[in-house]
C-alpha cells in the first residue's frame, strides 16, 4: 500500500497517522476520505492517538493476526462524555463499521474502523461487522 496525498485531508496530517515502530503511515485514501466527512460533521477537533501500525507494533504483534490498524483503515480518536456520544453516533450513520469504546480511567478513546462484513485477514481470521465493543 501507498501513502495519499495528505494535501486532501483538510483536518489530517501524516504525522497523526504515522506508526510508531516504523514510521510508515500506510492509511487507505477511502478511509481518510471518511474520517475526513467525519470530522465535517462532528463540527470539533478529533485527536487521533492511534492509527496506521505496521505488524511489526508492539500492539499487533502480541495478537494472533493483526487487526484493523494494520489495514490503514482504522484510528482511535481522545474524546470523553457526551463527545464520544456524538462521535459515536454520526460514525456508525456514516458507515464506520467497528466502534471500540473505552471510557474509563485516564486513556478514553473511541476505536472507529470501517472494516467490510467478514472480510479476511491474515490467518483467514474474518471480521464481523458491523459491530460495537467496550475495552
Amino acid at each position: 500500500m501507498v501513502e495519499p496525498d495528505w494535501s486532501q485531508f483538510a483536518n489530517f496530517n501524516r504525522a497523526e497517522m504515522v506508526c510508531r515502530c516504523c514510521g510508515r503511515a500506510e492509511m487507505d485514501e477511502d478511509f481518510l476520505f471518511r474520517l475526513q466527512h467525519l470530522r465535517e460533521k462532528f463540527g470539533k477537533p478529533m485527536r487521533i492517538t492511534s492509527a496506521y501500525r505496521c505488524a511489526n507494533h508492539p500492539v499487533e504483534a502480541a495478537k494472533e493476526t493483526p487487526g484493523s490498524h494494520n489495514t490503514g483503515r482504522a484510528v482511535d480518536v481522545a474524546v470523553t462524555h457526551g463527545d464520544a456520544y456524538a462521535l459515536m453516533r454520526i460514525a456508525m450513520q456514516i458507515g464506520f463499521t467497528g466502534v471500540g469504546v473505552q471510557q474509563k480511567g485516564g486513556g478514553r478513546f473511541v476505536h472507529l474502523d470501517d472494516i467490510g462484513p467478514n472480510e479476511c485477514f491474515a490467518n483467514n481470521k474474518t471480521f464481523v461487522r458491523p459491530t460495537v465493543w467496550s475495552y
